[in-house]
C-alpha cells in the first residue's frame, strides 16, 4: 500500500511539475508580444527622430519633427497595443473572417462581401485631400514598421491571439483605415433593421396598436402609412426572424445596440471660472479590450489629445487647447430598403423608372477554413447592393419575384470622412470645425463643439434627399421602381441641424429628438432617446453655473427617470391595498416588494435590490402585454419600451387593450397583468437569487461584459481574458448600461460608456478622461484593465497636452530615429 501510494505521488508530482513547465512554456512566448516601451528603434519611414512618451496610464504623447512622422508614430503605437484588435476590424470590412473562424463567420462574410465596403474604401483613397493621403500613407508605415520588426525579431506573432489564429499579417494600407471607418458606420446604422420590424410588425397589427408598440417620439405628428400588406401583396406575417447580430463577431447590431451617446457643453457664462465645459461619453458594446484607445499628437498645428480607434490615425473625440469636439448618434436616417422587382422572363433583369436594366453582377469567393470555397454572386441595382432574404430579416418582408437592395450614404466610394475628421482634429475654433464636418459622409454623428468663446451643436453626415411623395416617408420598405421612393441625391450641408451659442448658454444631447421638422426635412422618424434628456434638463437646471465636477456628476448620473415614471402607472392599484398576508406566502413577498419599490427614488445603484425588482418586473410586464398578440415576434421587443408602457397604462387611443389576453375567456385589466407580471418575475429573481428580498444586489445582475470577442467564450480561457465588473446604471440612466435584455442573464451590461471625456477650458490641462478596460490589447500586460478598475469606481485621470507631465510620470520612452537608406548606384 505505501508502496503505491508513493508511485501515486510521484506521478501526480510529475503531472504538476509537466503543468507548470508547459504554462511557464506558454506564458514565455505568449509574453514574447508584450512591447518593451522603453525600447529604441531605427526605421525607414520617420524623416527625423520620433518619441512616444507613454505616462503612467499608457497613453502614448507622440512628438515629431512632422506631422507625417507623428502619424508614423500614432500607428507604431496603435500596432504595439492593438495589432489583433486592428487585424480584426480590417478581416471583418474585407468579408475575410471565415479564412479563421471557418462556418462560424461565412455569412458575415457575405453580408460584407454584398455591401462591398473594402473595395468602396480603396476607391475612396483618391478622394481625399493631400494631407489625408499622406496622413494615412505615413499612418499605414507606421503600422508596418511595427510587423516588421514582429517578423524581424520573433516577438510572440504580435499578439497571442495570433498563436491561437495562425495567420500572416498583411501589411497595412490607407484604404484600411478608411475601411475601419465605414464598419463602424455599418455598426451604428439601424434604420434598415427597424424599417422590416415596422413592416413585419404592421402585417400583425392594426395601425393604433402599432403607434402603440413601435411609438413615435412623444409630440411629433406623423402622417398615416399605407399598410405594408397593400404595397407588397403576398407577404405574410409570422416569418421566423434570420437575425445575423448574435455573434460578437458581427458588426451588425440590434437596433437596442445601433448606437448611443452622451454630450453636453456649457458657455463661458453658464461655467463657475468662465471658460466653457464640454463632456462626451459616447456608447458602444463593450469588448475587451474597448474599442477606444486614448493618445495624445503633437501636430504642427497644436497638440490634440483625446480618444481614438486603432487603425484610425485621427482624434476622434478630445480636444486641442483652444477646440473640444465630442459626438453622439444623430439618428439621421441614412438608409433605405428598396423591393426591386425581378423581371419574371429574365432573372438578371429589374424593373426600373424607364424599364428593365441588368444587374450589376460579379462573382466573390469566400475562402472558409477546413471546407471548400464558397462563391456567391454579388447583384447591384441603381439602388444598391442586392441583400439576401436571410440578411436583416428581409425574408420576411420581400415578396416573391422580388430581392431587396440597400441604399445607405455609407456606400460611397468618394467618401471623404477621413479628411473631415483630420480637419476637425486640426481646427481652431467652432466655425472651423463646422466648415470641417462639411466632407463627413457616415456614420451620421451630433457634433458637440466647444472653444473658449462659446459651444455649438453641428449635424455631420449626408442626409439624404427624398421626395415628399415618398411611398413609407423611408419608415417601412418600399418599392425602388417607383420614381417616388427613389433619392434624389443629398441634402446640401448647410440643412443640417445647427445650434450656435444658445441663448441659455447650454447644449446638451442624448440621442434625444434634435429638429421637429417635416419629412422629408425630418432627420429621422426613430430616436435613440426620450427619458435620459429630461434627467439632464433636470440635472442642468439646478444650477445657474456649472463646473467640471458637475458635469463628471452628471455623467455618472444613475437615477432612472423611466423608474419614476412608470412605477406609479403601474402600481397604482397595487400600493397600500388590501390586508396584509403571512410570511412566506406569494402575497407576502409581493408585498415587501412593493414597499421597497415605494421608498425607492429611482436610483439605479449596484448595491440595491429595487433596481432589480423594477428591471424584472418591466420585462415580465411588457412580455404579458405583448405576447398573445404577437407571437413569435415579441422576440424582437427585447428591452421594455417606456412610451409603450405609459400608452398602455394611461389607455393612450384605447391602448389599455393590450391588457386584456386574448386567449383567455375573462376580461384582464392592467391592474391584473401589472399584478401578474410581478409576482412571475419574483419568482424568477427567487430562483436565481435566494429567497432573501434584501440580499439582491442589481450589480450581481448588471455585470459590465467586457468580453474577449474571439477568446471570450473559450473554456478556462475566459477567465483570463474577459473583464466583468458589477455596475450601477440601466437603459435609461445618464450613465447608461444597457442590458442584454436576452436570457438566461437579461440584464447584462452590455453596452455603455467606453470612453468618458470632460474638458475645462477655464483649466484645459484639469481635463479628464477614462477607458472601460486598458489601453493594451495583450490580456497578460497590466494595461490590459488598469483603467477599468477606474472607470468602474467612476474615476478619472488627468488629460493634460503638458509634455513635461507626460515625461514625468511616463512608464517608458520609445525612440525612433530614422534609417539611413543608401543611395542606387
Amino acid at each position: 500500500m505505501l508502496t503505491a501510494f508513493r508511485w501515486l505521488l510521484r506521478i501526480f508530482t510529475g503531472l504538476v511539475l509537466l503543468v507548470l513547465m508547459a504554462l511557464a512554456v506558454a506564458y514565455f512566448f505568449l509574453s514574447r508580444s508584450l512591447p518593451d516601451y522603453s525600447e529604441s528603434f531605427t526605421l525607414e519611414g520617420v524623416t527625423a527622430p520620433v518619441e512616444i512618451v507613454r505616462n503612467n496610464a499608457n497613453v502614448p504623447h507622440i512628438f515629431g519633427a512632422t506631422d507625417e512622422d507623428v502619424y508614423y508614430a500614432l500607428g507604431f503605437a496603435h500596432a504595439q497595443d492593438r495589432l489583433w484588435q486592428m487585424t480584426m476590424l480590417r478581416r471583418t470590412a474585407q468579408g475575410r473572417l471565415s479564412e479563421i473562424f471557418g462556418d462560424r463567420t461565412l455569412r458575415i462574410d457575405e453580408l460584407l462581401r454584398r455591401l462591398d465596403l473594402y473595395n468602396l474604401s480603396i476607391r475612396s483613397v483618391e478622394a481625399q485631400d493631400a494631407p489625408t493621403r499622406t496622413a494615412l500613407d505615413a499612418y499605414a508605415r507606421g503600422v508596418n514598421a511595427w510587423i516588421g520588426e514582429v517578423n524581424a525579431r520573433a516577438r510572440g506573432r504580435g499578439a497571442p491571439e495570433m498563436f491561437f489564429f495562425s495567420s500572416d499579417i498583411a501589411a497595412w494600407q490607407p484604404a484600411d483605415s478608411i475601411a475601419v471607418i465605414k464598419l463602424m458606420a455599418l455598426q451604428l446604422s439601424a434604420h434598415v433593421g427597424t424599417e422590416v420590424l415596422r413592416a413585419r410588425t404592421s402585417l400583425l397589427l392594426p395601425d393604433a396598436r402599432l403607434r402603440d408598440i413601435l411609438p413615435d417620439d412623444p409630440g411629433q405628428a406623423i402622417t398615416a402609412l399605407p399598410d405594408y400588406s397593400d404595397l407588397m401583396p403576398g407577404v405574410l406575417p409570422g416569418q421566423p426572424s434570420t437575425r445575423l447580430a448574435g455573434d460578437p463577431l458581427s458588426p451588425v447590431k440590434d437596433r437596442a445596440f445601433a448606437g448611443a451617446s452622451n454630450a453636453w457643453a456649457a458657455a463661458p457664462e453658464r461655467s463657475a471660472a468662465s471658460g466653457s465645459l464640454l463632456a462626451n461619453d459616447p456608447h458602444l458594446g463593450f469588448t475587451a479590450p474597448a474599442i477606444w484607445y486614448l493618445a495624445r499628437l503633437e501636430l504642427q498645428s497644436g497638440g490634440v489629445i483625446g480618444g481614438t480607434i486603432p487603425g484610425i490615425p485621427a482624434i476622434l473625440v478630445g480636444r486641442s487647447d483652444r477646440l473640444g469636439w465630442a459626438l453622439t448618434s444623430s439618428y439621421l436616417d441614412d438608409q433605405d430598403v428598396m423591393i426591386e422587382e425581378i423581371n419574371p422572363d429574365n432573372p438578371e433583369e429589374y424593373r426600373t423608372p424607364s424599364g428593365w436594366a441588368g444587374f450589376e453582377t460579379r462573382r466573390s469567393i469566400i475562402t472558409v477554413k477546413d471546407r471548400d470555397p464558397v462563391t456567391i454572386t454579388l447583384r447591384w441595382t441603381e439602388n444598391g447592393p442586392v441583400l439576401p432574404g436571410s440578411h436583416f430579416d428581409l425574408g420576411t418582408i420581400t415578396p416573391q419575384g422580388h430581392v431587396a437592395a440597400l441604399a445607405w450614404t455609407a456606400l460611397s466610394d468618394a467618401d471623404t470622412s477621413m479628411t473631415s475628421a483630420l480637419r476637425l482634429m486640426q481646427a481652431q475654433d467652432i466655425p472651423g470645425a463646422i466648415e470641417a464636418g462639411r466632407l463627413y459622409i457616415a456614420p451620421a454623428q451630433n457634433l458637440m463643439l466647444a472653444d473658449r468663446d462659446g459651444v455649438a451643436l453641428q449635424l455631420i453626415g449626408a442626409m439624404p434627399a427624398r421626395d415628399s411623395g415618398h411611398q413609407t416617408q423611408g419608415r417601412m420598405p418600399s418599392l425602388g421602381a417607383l420614381p417616388e421612393n427613389r433619392w434624389l441625391g443629398r441634402m446640401d450641408y448647410d440643412r443640417n441641424f445647427r445650434v450656435v451659442n444658445p441663448g441659455t448658454g447650454l447644449l446638451g444631447n442624448t440621442n434625444n429628438k434634435t429638429v421637429d421638422r417635416p419629412f422629408p426635412d425630418h432627420v429621422s422618424f426613430e430616436w435613440g432617446d426620450t427619458h435620459r434628456i429630461r434627467r439632464w434638463l433636470n440635472l442642468m437646471q439646478t444650477r445657474e453655473v456649472h463646473t467640471r465636477e458637475s458635469f463628471i456628476e452628471a455623467q455618472l448620473d444613475t437615477v432612472s427617470p423611466i423608474a419614476r415614471a412608470a412605477l406609479p402607472l403601474i402600481g397604482a392599484d397595487l400600493w397600500f391595498t388590501g390586508e396584509p398576508a403571512p410570511d412566506g406566502t406569494p402575497e407576502r413577498f409581493r408585498q415587501q416588494a412593493l414597499e421597497l419599490l415605494a421608498e425607492w427614488n429611482g436610483e439605479m445603484n449596484e448595491h440595491l435590490p429595487e433596481p432589480l425588482i423594477y428591471s424584472a418586473w418591466l420585462r415580465a410586464l411588457q412580455n404579458r402585454l405583448i405576447r398573445d398578440e404577437m407571437g413569435p415576434l415579441a422576440d424582437e421587443f427585447t428591452h421594455p419600451d417606456p412610451v409603450f408602457i405609459e400608452r398602455v397604462f394611461r389607455d393612450t387611443e384605447g391602448a389599455a387593450k393590450w391588457c386584456d389576453v386574448i386567449q383567455s375567456a375573462e376580461i384582464e385589466t392592467c391592474t391584473d397583468i401589472a399584478r401578474m407580471a410581478l409576482d412571475e418575475a419574483l419568482i424568477r429573481l427567487r430562483e436565481t437569487y435566494g429567497p432573501t428580498m434584501a440580499s439582491w444586489r442589481w450589480g450581481d445582475a448588471h455585470q459590465a461584459t467586457h468580453d474577449h470577442p474571439v477568446l471570450g467564450e473559450v473554456p478556462l480561457l475566459r477567465y483570463f481574458v474577459n473583464i466583468r465588473q458589477s455596475t450601477s446604471g440601466g437603459d435609461s440612466t445618464l450613465m447608461r448600461g444597457r442590458t442584454s435584455g436576452t436570457e438566461p442573464e437579461p440584464f447584462l451590461n452590455v453596452h455603455g460608456a467606453g470612453y468618458r471625456g470632460v474638458y475645462d477650458f477655464a483649466d484645459p490641462d484639469s481635463s479628464v478622461f477614462i477607458l472601460s478596460t486598458g489601453q493594451s490589447g495583450h490580456p497578460l500586460s497590466r494595461h490590459y484593465d488598469d483603467l477599468g478598475v477606474l472607470w468602474r469606481r467612476g474615476e478619472y485621470i488627468m488629460m493634460s497636452l503638458d509634455p513635461e507631465l507626460a515625461r514625468a510620470a511616463a512608464v517608458g520612452i520609445t525612440r525612433i530615429t530614422p534609417r539611413q537608406v543608401a543611395p542606387a548606384p
